[in-house]
C-alpha cells in the first residue's frame, strides 16, 4: 500500500493518510511554542556560526599592515651652559696707544737707499736712489723705546705717504717756506695725537770729506781709481729733530747737534763699521734692495748713530 503525506506550513497544520489500519491518523501541530521557541533557538545559532565563519574568512584575506623598521632611540637634548663672551684682547698697538703720550716718534728715513760710485773727477760720479722695505723706520722707534726702558708715554705716530715730499724736495732756493718746514709738516698730521713733544727721524745730505762728492741720506759709496785701487763705504746721515707739542716750534739741542755732527765726520774713515767689502758693493744700484749683508750692515749702521745721538734729545729738561 502506498502512504502519501500531504502537509501545510504556515498555519501549522499537518494531516496524514496511509492505508494501515488507523486511516486518517493525524500528527500533531509542530507550530507548538516549545518548538517555536527551538526552532528559533537553532536559526539564531545558524546565523552566528555563518557570521563568524565570514569574519574569519575575511581576516585570513586581509594582508598585514605595513609596519615601519624600529628607529633609533632619539638621544636627550643636553643644553649647554650659556658661555659668556670673552673680552677682546687688547694688542699691544692698542695698549701703546692709550694713556698720555710723552713723546711722539716719527721717522722717514728709511724708504730709500743711496748708492753711489766716485772716480777722480766729478764727471765720474754716480749716483742713484733705490727703493728699499728694511724695516729702517721700525728700528727708530724701537731704538727710541730701549733708551727709556720701553717707556709706555712714547708712542710711535704714522703718517699718511708722501707727507715728507715738500721737506726732501724744497722748491725754495733763498727764502725757505714754511710748508717746507718739519714743524708745519708734522703740524698737518698731529692734530689728534696729542704729544707733549715729537721726536722726528730724518736724512740728510753732507759732503764727502777732503771731497766735493755729496753723500745723500743712508747708503753706500764706491771710490777709487779705475777697477783695482778702489774702496767701499757705508754711510747714514740721519738726523734728529725735537718738535714741541703744542707750540710745534723746534726744541734746539745746539751741544748734541754740534757733537754728534762732528764725531759723524771724524768716523767716517777710522770707524771699522762704516767699511765695506768692495764684493758686496751693488752693482748694478738696482741689486742693493735684494741684498741681506748689505741690508744687515746698514741696519748696525744705523743702529750705532742712533744710540749714540738718542740720549741727548730723550733728557728731561
Amino acid at each position: 500500500m502506498e502512504a502519501v503525506a500531504t502537509g501545510r506550513t504556515g498555519d501549522g497544520l499537518l494531516t496524514a493518510a496511509c492505508g494501515c489500519r488507523r486511516p486518517n491518523l493525524g500528527w500533531h501541530d509542530r507550530n507548538s511554542p516549545a518548538a517555536d521557541a527551538l526552532e528559533s533557538m537553532i536559526r539564531s545559532a545558524a546565523s552566528a556560526i555563518f557570521l563568524l565563519s565570514s569574519l574569519a574568512l575575511a581576516a585570513a584575506q586581509t594582508p598585514p599592515a605595513a609596519t615601519s623598521p624600529p628607529t633609533a632611540p632619539s638621544k636627550p637634548t643636553v643644553k649647554k651652559a650659556a658661555t659668556k663672551p670673552k673680552a677682546a684682547a687688547v694688542k699691544p698697538a692698542e695698549q701703546m696707544n692709550s694713556g698720555p703720550c710723552r713723546l711722539g716718534v716719527i721717522s722717514a728715513i728709511g724708504e730709500h737707499y743711496s748708492v753711489q760710485k766716485f772716480g777722480v773727477t766729478i764727471f765720474e760720479a754716480e749716483a742713484k736712489e733705490v727703493p728699499i722695505d728694511w724695516g729702517l723706520d721700525d728700528l727708530v722707534f724701537a731704538r727710541v723705546r730701549a733708551a727709556t726702558n720701553n717707556d709706555s708715554s712714547i708712542r710711535r705716530i704714522a703718517y699718511p705717504k708722501g707727507a715728507f715730499d715738500p721737506f726732501y724736495h724744497a722748491k725754495a732756493i733763498f727764502i725757505p717756506d714754511p710748508k717746507e718746514t718739519l714743524p708745519v709738516i708734522v703740524k698737518g698730521f698731529t692734530a689728534n695725537a696729542n704729544c707733549d713733544r715729537y721726536l722726528v727721524a730724518t736724512t740728510f745730505k753732507t759732503k764727502l770729506p777732503n771731497s766735493n762728492m755729496t753723500l745723500n741720506g743712508i747708503g753706500t759709496y764706491n771710490q777709487g781709481l779705475g777697477s783695482l785701487i778702489r774702496h767701499s763705504h757705508l754711510f747714514a746721515n740721519v738726523a734728529i729733530t725735537l718738535i714741541d707739542g703744542r707750540s710745534y716750534e723746534q726744541i734746539k739741542r745746539p751741544l748734541t747737534d754740534i757733537g754728534a755732527n762732528l764725531a759723524t765726520s771724524m768716523r767716517l774713515f777710522e770707524d771699522p763699521i762704516t767699511k765695506l767689502d768692495n764684493s758686496l758693493f751693488p752693482d748694478p744700484p738696482e741689486t742693493a734692495s735684494a741684498n741681506v749683508a748689505l741690508r744687515e750692515r746698514t741696519r748696525a749702521l744705523v743702529t750705532d748713530r742712533l744710540d749714540r745721538g738718542l740720549p741727548g734729545y730723550l733728557k728731561q729738561d
